[in-house]
């Protein structure tokens, strides 16, 4: 059996396309020093493919590693797992954004496993990695920032840096059905 599907691997295109169009509008690569406002709203896009590219490049890998971190924690403990793009939230989030909502909330994707033989250890341990991705992605894109030289790649890891603390704070309140939720109410089952 395959680590990963053919029907998994086009939902991560379809959810990292996704991400990228909801997030294009929000993550944009710094205007230049001769920068002028009218000549760049009097040609507008439906969809702006460099800062698209920005979006996809930074908040794609947030969420595709996220998913994944539980994907691979849940195989290795022994049991089936299976990565699917929320579809229905998908398509909020690009209502949302079509709308120019002031405030985006969507789930773009998630992994369902067969829990009856993990532990509640297990379980906690495979809610917790996908926010531990999530640090480990800021962690990594903060130190790399120390040393990026050129605005673009500064540009896009502070961006790495801001949504993956984003997405691991959030994940982790305790509250369901939030990765957090699930691992504190399991931590608390275990002990």
């Amino acid at each position: 059996m395959a680590i990963i599907t053919l029907p998994e691997l086009a939902d991560l295109a379809v959810m990292a396309a996704a991400v990228g169009f909801i997030f294009s509008g929000i993550f944009r690569i710094n205007a230049s020093a001769n920068y002028d406002p009218l000549k760049e709203h009097a040609g507008k896009k439906w969809v702006d493919w460099k800062n698209f590219r920005l979006a996809v490049m930074v908040a794609a890998p947030a969420v595709i590693l996220h998913e994944l971190a539980h994907k691979f924690v849940a195989l290795g403990f022994g049991t089936q797992a299976v990565f699917h793009a929320a579809y229905p939230w998908l398509g909020l989030g690009i209502l949302l954004k079509l709308l120019n909502f002031g405030f985006i909330f969507f789930i773009p994707g998630y992994v369902s496993y067969f829990a009856g033989s993990l532990t509640h250890l297990q379980m906690a341990l495979i809610s917790v990695s996908g926010p531990l991705a999530n640090l480990l992605l800021f962690i990594t894109a903060a130190c790399l920032l120390k040393k990026a030289e050129s605005r673009k790649w500064r540009t896009a890891l502070y961006l790495t840096k801001q949504i993956n603390l984003l997405l691991f704070i959030f994940n982790m309140l305790p509250i369901k059905p939030f990765d957090g939720g699930s691992f504190f109410s399991n931590i608390l089952q275990a002990f």
